[in-house]
């Protein structure tokens, strides 16, 4: 059994390993940073996000690659986008799950800007940073939604929240492993049924609502989290303390890294510029 097993892994294994030579050989000749991010373990990505359609993978991947080629994320720099993150509405955890995936923490009820174009270069440079530090053999990152203080009138537009989704959803496939929405008011369902029509099976499956007096919920999230490392917001034992100063410290440090990594000289970039899934799930009653 066990022989047979092994045998119908390997062979999954060189059925995904052709699949990534044809989509490759799809794609045609690429160049510069193009060819640096279309690395085999992204083509595989962009395979799963499609059902390992090599056509449908194609198509997405092109339209990522004219997405990165005029939005040119790997450019953003903090103190472009660090007014966004006065308030700590997102921002990178110092803590992993128990995966060693790189967390996200999101609080919504803390928006302080009014433009979205800004938002969603906050969100895009947040999504590099969280890749760029994931640890080797790590390819997906966790979020946290904190809704302390939310509120419809604080709640950010549908525009926002369907933008966020396209650009998770097309540009940055299979980098989400899981995120956790943690006790959302009973007003949040308006907003959820208009925004999980945004979302696509794949990423639907990944949404998880979780209840501080529903067992199975915080299970769920026991499984991803030790909660030694998870903060008192989200039912664990830590303290959760954002302090603008240090982030941003860390943030031009990474900024430097990124730099490196994609092969440029920041000195002379601009300045200035298996559960089920998650049906709308009330709250219990007490």
């Amino acid at each position: 059994m066990f022989r047979k097993k092994n045998n119908t892994q390997e062979s999954e294994e060189h059925h995904h390993e052709s699949k990534v030579k044809e989509l490759k050989a799809a794609i045609g000749p690429l160049y510069g940073r193009s060819l640096q991010y279309c690395s085999d373990a992204c083509l595989k990505r962009y395979l799963e996000a499609r059902n390992w359609n090599v056509d449908k993978a194609k198509k997405m991947l092109e339209e990522t690659l004219k997405w990165r080629s005029t939005y040119r994320p790997e450019e953003i720099r903090w103190n472009e986008i660090a007014v966004e993150g006065e308030t700590g509405k997102l921002f990178r955890a110092g803590f992993h799950d128990r995966h060693g995936r790189t967390v996200l923490i999101l609080r919504p009820g803390m928006q302080n800007t009014a433009s979205i174009d800004n938002q969603m270069r906050h969100l895009v440079y947040l999504i590099e940073n969280a890749i760029l530090n994931l640890p080797e053999g790590q390819e997906q990152m966790a979020w946290l939604i904190d809704f302390t203080g939310w509120s419809l009138s604080t709640s950010v537009p549908i525009r926002s929240a369907r933008e966020t989704i396209n650009i998770l959803q097309n540009h940055y496939p299979e980098r989400l492993a899981i995120a956790f929405l943690y006790n959302p008011p009973r007003i949040f369902e308006a907003f959820w049924k208009v925004v999980k029509y945004f979302l696509d099976a794949k990423t639907f499956q990944k949404v998880k609502f979780v209840y501080p007096k529903n067992k199975d919920s915080v299970e769920v999230m026991s499984s991803y989290f030790d909660e030694e490392n998870l903060p008192t917001e989200f039912g664990g034992k830590a303290t959760l303390h954002y302090d603008h100063e240090e982030f941003s410290k860390l943030m031009i440090q990474d900024d430097s890294k990124s730099a490196t990594l994609w092969g440029f000289d920041d000195k002379l970039q601009r300045v200035g510029n298996g559960h089920s899934g998650a049906e709308v799930a009330p709250e219990p009653a007490s």
